[in-house]
């Protein structure tokens, strides 16, 4: 049985793109069905990306809310529609405890950096400023920290010859391309 999908995000949603498009016509076309993509940001590019493919969209915008009563809003909005896990693709507000408690261990999300390392925004430009010859992109659950979830994966990102952050940030991105839906793949496989 298909896994049943809602996709978070805030900006522009790269990472949903790439999963959108591995949803309708690759490796996650037989084990998940994107149900949704929400959006805490009204102007987050990805929403047009996400009805480009007839994805059902929604936003409520989390400006000036508090995180629990927003949190306990969107947890509203999905109850309904039945949802297996929540993927974070570049949701970039925190998630309350008591989201977290909803869909413990149901919520997935990819970080550039090693989480043991580096948590919160800007793991590519902490890499490129700390001259590392490489780096980790994690994905993992989410917990009541931030990027402190366990790993479910990591594959290094070799950057020992790049010599600009835009050299990481597109080597970074592409492998996080490849890297999220072959993790989904093996996840949802695993619990059918």
């Amino acid at each position: 049985m298909k896994k049943r999908i809602a996709i978070f995000i805030s900006g522009r949603g790269s990472n949903m793109d790439a999963i959108l498009r591995q949803a309708h016509e690759g490796i996650l076309r037989d084990v998940c069905e994107i149900v949704l993509v929400f959006s805490n940001n009204p102007d987050a590019k990805g929403l047009e990306t996400a009805k480009s493919y007839g994805i059902a969209t929604i936003c409520i915008p989390s400006k000036g809310k508090k995180r629990e009563d927003f949190d306990r809003a969107v947890i509203d909005l999905l109850a309904p529609l039945q949802i297996d896990y929540i993927i974070l693709a570049g949701y970039m507000r925190l998630i309350s405890p008591f989201f977290i408690k909803t869909y413990r261990d149901r919520i997935i999300n990819i970080h550039p950096a090693d989480t043991r390392a580096f948590q919160g925004v800007g793991g590519y430009d902490w890499a490129f400023e700390n001259k590392l010859k490489k780096t980790h992109i994690t994905v993992h659950y989410v917990d009541e920290g931030m990027d402190t979830g366990d790993i479910i994966e990591q594959r290094e990102l070799d950057i020992s010859k790049m010599t600009t952050l835009g050299q990481i940030e597109k080597a970074g991105l592409a492998l996080e391309h490849i890297m999220f839906s072959e993790v989904l793949r093996k996840l949802f496989e695993n619990e059918q």
